[in-house]
């Protein structure tokens, strides 16, 4: 009911910055979005978790102090910020959304309804 699109994934080298953005086909004030990434050879794993409100409510371990999650809900869009990326970043990163908040937090893949496409995030010298 919900289509999502990603982009701004690209070649980046070592200690470099993204955003990427999660655009909305439609309102999603009242959407969780979750943002997922999957390494070749790896899990589908969570990297973060940002509610309605635009809380926070998850982090990997990996991206605390380097990545960070917002919204502007006027734009249909969510932002993954990364910074000082490193080689270990490079995954297909996704965005997801499921349509009804009951709990504040979601880190499963099966929590959620709509997944966009995915966009590539390689980080290479």
């Amino acid at each position: 009911q919900l289509a999502l699109v990603e982009s701004g994934g690209d070649l980046v080298q070592p200690g470099g910055s993204l955003r990427l953005s999660c655009v909305a086909s439609g309102p999603m004030k009242y959407v969780t979005i979750g943002w997922f990434r999957q390494a070749p050879g790896k899990e589908r794993e969570m990297v973060s978790c940002i509610t309605a409100r635009g809380r926070i409510t998850h982090q990997a371990e990996s991206a605390k102090g380097r990545f960070t999650t917002y919204r502007e809900n006027d734009k249909n869009t969510v932002y993954l910020q990364m910074n000082n990326l490193a080689p270990e970043d490079t995954a297909v990163y996704f965005c997801a959304a499921r349509l009804t908040e009951v709990r504040l937090t979601y880190t499963r893949t099966k929590d959620y309804d709509n997944w966009g496409q995915g966009t590539q995030v390689t980080v290479s010298s």
